[in-house]
């Protein structure tokens, strides 16, 4: 994985003028590569620079989700496999806002598309879905584009700090209530 990330990147950063647009190309490839979002986030500012990575970040992020939705639109089965993963490790009633699931993509071991899914649920449309994606990706880009040199030297102590911080924030903003169809509460047993 990394030599395939880092031989991505020297391709990325010596294509000159087509750079952004190979650089918004590799978030499309980034699932079948297996790299992850975090590492191209963390690229994109050491490459572009804070605030260029950032939006080329949230562009290349948005456009892979769009490409997920899409794909799950087309292909059911794959996305009710990952939704069956996400309800087995998270639940099967929980939903998250898109304010969860954006400080949940800043912990960088969550799987991305599980989060996607989360959104999923929640918008329904297109255009929803799409403007959840965007506004959960922001502080994704932005938190990984601008500390993206200094983030390998921190110690680990700062590391597991922030960690918490974020797991707090994602417990206070929890959506307090779900909702259970008549039909799976009085669900028949075989």
């Amino acid at each position: 994985m990394d030599q395939v990330g880092v031989s991505m990147l020297t391709v990325v950063a010596t294509g000159g003028l087509f750079a952004p647009l190979l650089f918004v190309l590799l978030y499309l490839l980034r699932p079948a590569l297996f790299l992850p979002v975090v590492f191209l986030c963390i690229s994109g500012g050491i490459l572009f620079g804070a605030v260029a990575g950032t939006i080329l970040s949230i562009i290349g992020i948005t456009a892979s989700s769009m490409l997920f939705y899409g794909i799950a639109q087309r292909f059911p089965r794959s996305a009710n496999r990952i939704l069956m993963l996400k309800q087995k490790l998270i639940g099967r009633h929980t939903s998250f806002t898109t304010g969860q699931v954006a400080l949940m993509r800043l912990v960088p071991f969550i799987h991305f598309h599980i989060l996607s899914v989360c959104l999923m649920e929640n918008n329904r449309s297109w255009r929803s879905y799409g403007k959840a994606s965007i506004l959960s990706s922001i502080p994704l880009a932005a938190a990984y584009s601008f500390a993206g040199t200094w983030l390998r030297y921190l110690p680990p102590a700062a590391i597991a700090g922030v960690l918490i911080v974020l797991l707090a924030c994602i417990y206070l903003m929890r959506k307090k209530e779900f909702t259970i169809k008549w039909e799976e509460f009085f669900k028949e047993s075989a």
